[in-house]
């Protein structure tokens, strides 16, 4: 990006929690815009692994999705993943069994 001066930012955009977004202007402008960066990516409480079908967005931007959009339907969806729920069902269902 070529620019013919660098402008300083105000104080509270001084720092790099804010990542820096190029856009351009209908004017034909460039200018940088900061947006917060995006969260980690939501993982597993049992075994750590990242979860399928989390966003990775901040909780602004998560509230407008739909219920269905935010986590899986299935029992713990969004909480652990699926390899782990199969073996706590299974777990569970022989422990009911040999009762």
């Amino acid at each position: 990006m070529l620019w013919r001066y660098q402008v300083m930012p105000r104080p509270g955009l001084r720092t790099h929690s804010k990542r820096r977004v190029y856009r351009r202007t209908p004017g034909g402008r460039t200018v940088i815009h900061y947006e917060p960066r995006k969260p980690g990516i939501a993982r597993c409480a049992i075994c750590g692994r990242p979860l399928n079908g989390v966003p990775r967005l901040r909780s602004s931007k998560l509230r407008k999705l739909s219920k269905t959009e935010k986590r899986p339907e299935r029992p713990y969806g969004g909480y652990i993943c699926h390899k782990c729920l199969a073996k706590a069902l299974k777990a569970s269902i022989r422990e009911m069994s040999s009762l």
